[in-house]
């Protein structure tokens, strides 16, 4: 089964990502965060497939983070303010994200993704 493998093309760790994708043969669709931005709906079920906490889907170290001063906002809003926030803004979601069948994994840490070689 081909994963959706969500990056921002000129990110190095989203670089580095698909080249590991690439070099381990998994199969996958590549589609732009920047061009085409998850929707609350998308991010709600990979949110809940995920098992990790709403704020590890924000990309704290970007630009759009610290100007909107989300440290200090993010705990005071709702779930459904929090996926509205991340759907508006493509950079606002950390990346890559890779969507298989059963996982969703947030960010590249090469051995995380070493389980999709089981899948």
């Amino acid at each position: 089964m081909s994963q959706l493998f969500i990056c921002y093309p000129k990110c190095t760790t989203c670089k580095k990502a698909k080249d590991w994708l690439q070099v381990n043969a998994i199969d996958f669709q590549e589609r732009d965060i920047k061009t085409c931005n998850p929707t609350v709906i998308e991010l709600r079920q990979w949110y809940k497939l995920s098992g990790l906490p709403l704020k590890s889907f924000f990309n704290t170290s970007g630009l759009k983070y610290k100007e909107l001063q989300l440290k200090d906002k993010l705990a005071t809003l709702s779930e459904q303010e929090q996926l509205e926030l991340l759907a508006s803004d493509g950079m606002l979601v950390k990346r890559p994200l890779l969507i298989a069948e059963k996982t969703v994994l947030v960010g590249f840490k090469e051995v995380q993704w070493q389980g999709l070689k089981n899948l």
